[in-house]
């Protein structure tokens, strides 16, 4: 009996205690959660929304030339891609976010750093964000760069050349550029090239209205211009006759039969299908000055082309802080990008005045020049002097009596 009394005493006793212990103890302050400027007005889906989409899709306009309405077409065709949200982050990122953010990389060329700024997104996140998207793209507008596989569309590049450029039989004008990296990691001189620069190479054939027909990315700068154009597939296709070239014929009121060839500048080998300018400097008015004019006039297509990518698309106005898969990736994003762009955003992106332009012979040059002055991530490929053989001489200098008679255009001589 005294047992449970002291029981019943002992619990009363620790019951006052907790009582009073409650009584004074201060109340206890909320918890507070810390949180950096960048995830601050984070809320939901806050990103691109109201003012700040409006915001962003104006400087896309004046960096890239591309309308809201040409944004979310394009999203249209790329969302589906990219709408996988990431597990590691506190707000999901749409894929119009994800868009919105790889367009504006590829478009201005900021750093990651200054990415999470404008988005409120950490440069983790961006980095995973850019090279899908470069992916999406590729994968969806892949049917924007289309080699041509029957004899037909080749004779219509063949003409177009033909009346915008005068110069007949030409179905393409091959180049190639370096595009700069900074030095990757562990790649010691795979990608140093001649300049004393990491690189990849960008080669790249157009048509006569400045649209890709093949791009070829990721070559290594060491390797030379002739050398890049032989790891091509399009080099396979010429060699092993898959292309379907219209067979040869003569030029207009002569009797030599002339194949069907690309442009390509002195860095490539002349052949039965490449055309390059003769070697060294001929007096004015002679037959291989002529000829040398009137290819580098046909030739300035796709000097025009890598103007106005690397204009619009400033990343490639710098050394690239990326590892060469990635760059691949950005780059081949960018020429679908502009085929996809020059084709439905005309008035936009194809502003007047941007590509050169010739009246009666005077050449008036495109803004792409003035904007790309100061431009060094962009180079030419090595220049390797190569001997042509005499029967491809012969063909040359076909054309070049062509251009003096026959051919002969009322400015080439002031011109050239």
């Amino acid at each position: 009996m005294e047992s449970e009394d002291s029981l019943l005493a002992l619990t009363i006793i620790s019951a006052s205690l907790l009582i009073i212990h409650r009584l004074l103890k201060k109340p206890q302050r909320p918890r507070r959660w810390w949180r950096t400027e960048l995830y601050k007005r984070r809320e939901g889906r806050e990103l691109l929304t109201d003012m700040n989409f409006q915001h962003i899709s104006g400087q896309y306009k004046s960096f890239t030339r591309m309308t809201p309405t040409d944004f979310e077409n394009l999203l249209a065709i790329v969302g589906p891609r990219i709408s996988r949200k990431y597990s590691n982050l506190r707000a999901p990122i749409s894929a119009q976010d994800r868009l919105a953010i790889t367009l504006r990389f590829l478009s201005s060329g900021d750093s990651y750093t200054s990415l999470q700024y404008t988005f409120r997104v950490s440069k983790q996140s961006i980095s995973g964000i850019v090279p899908e998207v470069c992916s999406a793209i590729i994968e969806e507008l892949k049917e924007n760069i289309k080699v041509p596989t029957t004899a037909n569309a080749w004779l219509k590049i063949s003409k177009e050349f033909e009346d915008r450029w005068n110069f007949p039989h030409c179905i393409g004008a091959l180049d190639g550029k370096h595009v700069l990296l900074q030095a990757p990691i562990k790649s010691g001189t795979e990608f140093y090239n001649y300049k004393q620069h990491f690189s990849i190479v960008l080669f790249a054939l157009v048509d006569a209205d400045y649209n890709f027909l093949f791009v070829d990315v990721g070559c290594q700068g060491r390797i030379s211009d002739g050398g890049v154009f032989k790891d091509t597939q399009l080099y396979d296709k010429i060699e092993n006759r898959t292309l379907d070239l219209p067979e040869s014929r003569p030029l207009s009121d002569r009797n030599v039969s002339i194949p069907y060839f690309f442009l390509g500048d002195s860095a490539f080998a002349l052949s039965e299908y490449l055309m390059k300018p003769y070697a060294g400097i001929h007096p004015k008015g002679s037959s291989k000055r002529i000829f040398n004019y009137r290819l580098s006039r046909a030739r300035r297509v796709v000097e025009n082309v890598f103007g106005i990518v690397s204009s619009v698309f400033r990343v490639l106005r710098k050394p690239m802080l990326l590892q060469p898969h990635k760059a691949e990736l950005v780059v081949m994003a960018i020429t679908l990008l502009h085929n996809y762009l020059k084709r439905h955003s005309t008035n936009v992106y194809m502003i007047p005045g941007l590509v050169d332009r010739e009246e009666d012979g005077n050449l008036n040059e495109g803004t792409w020049r003035q904007n790309n002055n100061n431009i060094t991530s962009i180079l030419p490929v090595r220049n390797i002097p190569r001997r042509s053989p005499a029967h491809l001489n012969a063909i040359r200098d076909e054309l070049a009596d062509y251009f003096m008679n026959e051919g002969k255009v009322s400015w080439q001589d002031r011109c050239s």
